[in-house]
């Protein structure tokens, strides 16, 4: 993605590497996130990748809010709604892509930078990586909402309250990461990982997301409903028959994405 100049993507084995490459710590500007917004939107509608990583370029995976440009520029009207729009946007353009996204925690993560984290599908962590709300600190508010979906209530407010950083391996036997890497070997994890996912059905991957986003809030019994609903949907694509052809005459299967 040549118009790309603050994210740098890379595409190789249907795995697109997402690296935010805004020095010297991955602070939101407005540029960031809109490019951020069009890497995903793009991603989504890119038949060669099927599974993605984020991470940060540097010792930062993303420092959140430009705090230095905030403090040196005179608000003028409406710039808080929109940013506050642009910032949601750059959130959901993970979320609703509709491929799986793995975070690799390279280094902390704060404020919205734990936001886009929250908003990826699956983290690992470096052992450098961490998780926290400083805006206590700084004259802001926020990212209490994202924090929830990884953490309980107690944990949440502290950090909110406090500007707490959760560490890695706090992290994971908290269950929020799925691992913690050497920091020289959390690509390769990430990309061990990637991987698998990219073996399966992309039809049948986009429509777990999919379902996966639809239920998170739904009851148990509308949320199965739903999920009911797409397996009767996967069922309709070559995809879906030819996982069971293949289980039945154990071998592995050969996905068309149709």
């Amino acid at each position: 993605m040549k118009d790309l100049t603050l994210v740098d993507v890379e595409i190789k084995d249907f795995i697109a590497t997402v690296t935010m490459n805004n020095p010297p710590v991955n602070a939101l500007s407005p540029l960031f996130m809109d490019e951020l917004i069009l890497a995903f939107d793009r991603l989504s509608d890119t038949d060669e990748v099927r599974s993605i990583i984020l991470t940060g370029a540097g010792k930062i995976f993303c420092a959140g809010a430009d705090i230095k440009a905030r403090a040196g520029h005179t608000p003028q009207p409406g710039d808080h709604w929109q940013g506050s729009r642009r910032a949601r946007e750059t959130f959901h353009s993970i979320v609703e892509c509709k491929k799986p996204v793995i975070c690799a925690l390279n280094g902390p993560a704060l404020g919205a930078g734990l936001a886009i984290a929250a908003s990826c599908d699956i983290l690992i962590a470096s052992e450098r990586g961490s998780l926290g709300l400083p805006e206590i600190n700084v004259g802001l508010l926020g990212g209490g909402r994202h924090a929830m979906r990884l953490f309980g209530h107690s944990l949440t407010r502290r950090m909110m309250f406090t500007g707490y950083r959760v560490p890695a391996n706090e992290l994971y036997r908290l269950g929020v990461v799925e691992s913690v890497e050497p920091h020289e070997k959390l690509l390769e994890a990430a990309q061990s990982m990637a991987a698998d996912i990219a073996s399966k059905s992309p039809i049948a991957m986009t429509l777990a997301k999919h379902a996966l986003n639809t239920i998170e809030e739904m009851s148990l019994r509308d949320g199965y409903r739903f999920e009911q609903s797409m397996t009767g949907e996967l069922g309709k694509y070559e995809d879906s028959k030819e996982a069971m052809r293949a289980f039945s005459e154990k071998r592995s299967p050969i996905f068309k994405g149709r």
